[in-house]
């Protein structure tokens, strides 16, 4: 059987790598805005975005934009790596038979 990704596996974190994945390597995705799409709370995000901060998949940036935090995410190298795999993965247990 393929190997999956625990890690990336968890439907919330899965939808968080699906979105980032479609952005420009390098480019950026506000916290609020990435909140919004997934339709979850600031500390469900949070709390699934340490985990895959935490396994190197992704990037977090927090700056003051006039006195007030932002924070904007993106992925990593290794983390378009690891996505592309588990896809890659869910595709091969899909075409089982």
């Amino acid at each position: 059987m393929a190997e999956l990704n625990e890690t990336i596996h968890q439907p919330v974190r899965l939808r968080i790598m699906a979105a980032l994945v479609t952005l420009d390597a390098g480019n950026e995705v506000d916290f609020t805005y990435l909140r919004n799409l997934l339709e979850v709370t600031d500390g469900n995000l949070g709390a699934h975005l340490r985990k895959l901060e935490e396994a190197g998949y992704i990037s977090v940036n927090k700056v003051f934009v006039e006195r007030k935090p932002h924070t904007y995410i993106s992925t990593t190298a290794e983390g378009r790596k690891v996505f592309q795999e588990h896809v890659a993965a869910l595709e091969s247990i899909l075409k089982r038979k």
